[in-house]
């Protein structure tokens, strides 16, 4: 269906430009990832600019859910609101050196376009604003900036849009123009992409998002740059291409290892976190990190920040974020010895596994016992659902043929299911098992028997699954209407299956009238995951209740670390 296009900047262009981003960088993820060879080539720049412009994207639709819905006085958002959105989307969804650097970008764009004080910033002078404040501040966030990385192509961007006259369709027309030339000329200011034959693969992904920029204001779909075709982009960004090397997606032919222009091998950690954090004490972070590591890139800012480097020591650069602020949402990647950049060129790439599990946990001690399993985990944090690109990019990671996806949730349902149709189109065998709680997952994993044929070991999964009742206690955190009358915030709430049935001011007592109820049905085996702020000795007196009730079931307790809920509870 044709884009209907947006005549000036408002709200509903930054949610049209969004969702088009988001739809061109799922287009060219993989042929970006085949051309990430700078800084580290291991092959994920199209993922995690895809999933940086997917958090972006959400956020956006939440302000106009809130708004359609009558959360606020008018129907519509405002265009500060809608900007804001997209920027803080992308600063808590960030992956990567370069999604971290487009965070950055699309913040640098909402300061001028959610501007208070002043007429708002709609028209064709605000967009070249946008993109010259866009260009400044994500240089700026970056310690030690290089030529020939997205950096160049968002400079050129900005050059070409302040040239520019005319209408919003005009500005980002000249904008994507000047980028597709800059991504051309990468390849001459960065002697890793030049032997390798490739554009900058960050670059690349900007000039998609521009593309999409193009889109909204004109309905017009500009065609895309080729990643291995350098010098040919030059021409205006209308040749089609693909990695060199077909057999080694992710390393194009002839590419070495190269973490630092190609110099051998680099830091083994990525380290990216965000920081709760006043802007002095951020100043002597970036000190100490540059110190540590290089690729450093510090966005954000009013308080709220996104951390991402590449050291030798993880545990330096984390305990430096504790001493500016607090830090929270850490991921630590190894780059190890399966990864791209550390094979170097002439090594093939390993081989795949028949069989692997997916699975989304929701504490860190879950994610352990997970792993021990042997499945590969996503975490999911207390209000910090996973992406579906998050589960994608599990599933490559699994590198399996088949793959059980357990998403452990009632809430992600679409979200497992988006991942599974996008893992199947590449080539993944990929079966759903539709798990509502952590505890049907263990059920489920409990059973798996990789030697065994596939669908039956997904049947005998789900049938583990399906046969475990699932519950949880909590805490209220308002009043609201529920199954089992009106809570109060702070009561503590017994859910069954889903649903409240039990509405307390003691957890203890709440846990023992929840497995009460349960057991009621019958059953062989109690599963308890304890929650970090779960009281001391409730474990402890619902197994006694077991031992002492219901002579032929067991019980086995799990400790899940920060997982939300207090307790959750499984029968089998």
């Amino acid at each position: 269906m044709p884009q209907v296009p947006q005549t000036f900047f408002d709200a509903l262009a930054v949610r049209t430009w969004c969702g088009l981003a988001l739809r061109a960088l799922g287009r060219a993820r993989e042929e970006i990832d085949a051309i990430n060879v700078y800084p580290v080539a291991d092959g994920d720049t199209g993922t995690n600019l895809y999933l940086t412009v997917e958090s972006a994207a959400t956020a956006v639709e939440a302000v106009f859910t809130g708004h359609e819905a009558g959360a606020a006085p008018h129907g519509t958002p405002s265009l500060a609101d809608a900007a804001r959105a997209m920027a803080h989307g992308a600063l808590i969804g960030a992956r990567g050196n370069s999604g971290t650097i487009l965070a950055q970008l699309l913040r640098g764009m909402a300061q001028v376009l959610a501007a208070e004080g002043e007429s708002p910033h709609t028209d064709a002078a605000g967009l070249r604003l946008a993109l010259r404040r866009a260009s400044d501040s994500a240089r700026q966030a970056v310690a030690r900036p290089v030529e020939g990385t997205v950096l160049s192509v968002a400079s050129a961007a900005a050059d070409a849009a302040a040239d520019a006259e005319g209408d919003c369709g005009t500005v980002a027309k000249a904008a994507y123009r000047g980028a597709c030339t800059a991504l051309a000329a990468t390849p001459g200011q960065l002697a890793v992409l030049e032997r390798a034959g490739v554009v900058d693969a960050g670059g690349r992904g900007l000039v998609a998002v521009l593309a999409a920029l193009v889109e909204t204001f004109t309905g017009e779909t500009a065609a895309a740059p080729s990643g291995t075709g350098a010098f040919a982009a030059a021409e205006g960004c209308d040749h089609a291409g693909g990695p060199a090397d077909p057999q080694a997606p992710g390393l194009p032919a002839g590419v070495e290892s190269c973490a630092d222009d190609g110099a051998g091998g680099g830091p083994a950690f990525e380290v990216i976190y965000l920081l709760e954090a006043e802007d002095a004490a951020v100043a002597r972070l970036r000190e100490r990190l540059d110190a540590l590591g290089d690729s450093l890139v510090v966005v954000g800012g009013d308080g709220l920040w996104n951390v991402h480097v590449h050291v030798d020591d993880a545990g330096a650069a984390v305990e430096a974020g504790v001493e500016a602020g607090r830090p929270h949402r850490i991921r630590i990647t190894h780059f190890g010895a399966d990864d791209v950049h550390a094979r170097g060129g002439g090594s093939p790439p390993r081989e795949r596994v028949q069989r692997a599990v997916v699975a989304v946990v929701p504490g860190e001690g879950l994610a352990g016992l997970y792993t021990e399993a042997g499945a590969t985990t996503v975490l999911a944090r207390p209000g910090e659902p996973p992406a579906s690109g998050e589960l994608v990019q599990a599933v490559r990671r699994a590198h399996a043929r088949e793959v059980v996806l357990l998403p452990n949730d009632a809430d992600l349902r679409h979200t497992a299911a988006a991942a599974a149709e996008q893992a199947r189109a590449e080539g993944i065998r990929v079966a759903l098992i539709p798990t509502r709680s952590a505890v049907q997952g263990i059920a489920a994993l409990a059973v798996h028997e990789p030697d065994r044929r596939f669908d039956e070991d997904v049947v005998a999964m789900t049938s583990a699954a399906g046969a475990t009742r699932y519950a949880e206690v909590a805490v209220a955190e308002r009043q609201s209407w529920t199954m089992a009358g009106i809570c109060q915030a702070g009561d503590v709430l017994g859910l069954v299956d889903g649903d409240v049935a039990v509405i307390g001011a003691d957890v203890t007592a709440v846990a023992e009238t929840v497995l009460g109820r349960m057991l009621a049905a019958g059953g062989e085996l109690v599963t308890l995951v304890l929650g970090e702020e779960a009281p001391e000795g409730v474990a402890e007196r619902l197994e006694a209740r077991v031992r002492e009730t219901y002579l032929a079931v067991d019980t086995v307790v799990y400790r899940g670390g920060r997982q939300g809920a207090l307790l959750l509870i499984g029968v089998e």
